[in-house]
């Protein structure tokens, strides 16, 4: 048998030594959060969970763990018949459960007796997820970030995307918070990450950065949407050297209605997400928004919306909260054209 203990710290460090990471929680829990690439393949299934539980409460332990014992050899087998069959002998799992207790070491102990050399991560998920805020705050720290400032509507995602076909290194915090940081940018039938999903998303794609380079990031506040940036990246980005964006008007119009055609298309949804405003705007304002909106004046809306709710106090808070963004070069687009951002993330690059 070759089963080996993995502490949590080094398990975050070795990640990618190993060619398959198994979760063997149960569905819901691996859909709440996993590691980065971790394929699952429950112990127990969350219905068996119910059930062994309800017999641990109601009848006894040593009645549930009978039926829990074959449960977990049943499912065990079908993993086994299902994704290992095909595996070299030098096929190196890396396994765990939620404490690194019997899910995880059940199977473990079935792949180490076929002869793989097996990798269990010592206090499971829970002592994982603790080493990686810890790596997260440290990784955070050693980054290079360069902030893209600008008011709503000049394009700071999309320069951000322009700089990666750039090959620059991008971190995009809406992309992995599946929200466009705003009352009106939620993503439709895309629902958020759990906040410990977020943040395990945000952990990888800091873990593949280069720190002798920069990494680009727009500017956001600590919460996108329901998920909050965790403390250490956005004092980081706090305290990085920042870029201004600047458009015209009717540029910044004109790409606010491309970016969010779901908009213009569920009027309804629109006045929905509008009631928001009412608290900061005044019910008198967000109904003249939202009649603009069934009338289909969009352009109106957007102007009105950009003039009274977006841009006041812009200024003000960025540079509140971004220490050199009073200092900061700035960068001029004339259009909200593919060109237009290639151009800028080349004259970016170019220093």
């Amino acid at each position: 048998m070759s089963v080996h203990l993995i502490p949590a710290a080094e398990a975050v460090q070795s990640l990618g030594s190993y060619h398959t990471i198994i979760d063997a929680r149960s569905e819901s829990e691996w859909a709440h959060d996993h590691l980065p690439g971790a394929q699952n393949w429950p112990s127990l299934r969350d219905e068996e969970r119910v059930r062994v539980g309800t017999l641990y409460k109601q009848v006894s332990a040593f009645e549930a763990q009978k039926i829990g014992a074959a449960l977990v050899a049943r499912n065990i087998a079908a993993h086994i018949e299902r994704e290992v069959l095909d595996k070299p002998r030098d096929w190196r799992p890396l396994i765990y459960c939620w404490r690194g207790g019997k899910r995880s070491n059940a199977l473990a102990l079935v792949l180490g007796q076929i002869g793989f050399r097996v990798g269990v991560i010592e206090g499971g998920y829970k002592a994982f997820r603790k080493a990686m805020l810890e790596d997260l705050a440290a990784r955070a720290e050693c980054l290079s970030f360069r902030v893209i400032c600008g008011p709503t509507g000049t394009g700071k995602t999309r320069l951000l995307h322009a700089l990666g076909r750039a090959g620059a290194q991008v971190l995009d915090l809406e992309a992995l918070a599946c929200h466009r940081s705003s009352v009106l940018g939620a993503v439709p039938g895309q629902p958020q990450p759990s906040q410990k999903r977020f943040e395990s998303l945000l952990w990888d794609a800091l873990r593949h950065f280069r720190p002798e380079e920069p990494v680009y990031v727009e500017a956001e506040s600590k919460k996108v949407g329901n998920v909050f940036v965790p403390e250490p990246l956005i004092q980081s980005m706090r305290r990085s050297p920042c870029v201004r964006l600047e458009m015209p008007l009717s540029g910044r119009v004109a790409l606010l209605l491309e970016d969010y055609p779901q908009l213009t298309q569920d009027v309804d949804y629109l006045c929905r997400r509008l009631e928001a405003l009412t608290v900061l705007r005044g019910r008198e304002q967000v109904e003249q928004w939202q009649a603009a909106a069934r009338s289909g004046a969009f352009e109106t809306l957007v102007r009105s919306l950009l003039a009274l709710h977006y841009d006041p106090g812009y200024e003000r808070s960025t540079a509140h909260n971004f220490a050199a963004f009073a200092t900061a070069p700035t960068l001029a687009l004339p259009d909200p054209t593919a060109r237009s951002f290639d151009e800028a993330a080349a004259q970016l690059l170019q220093g």
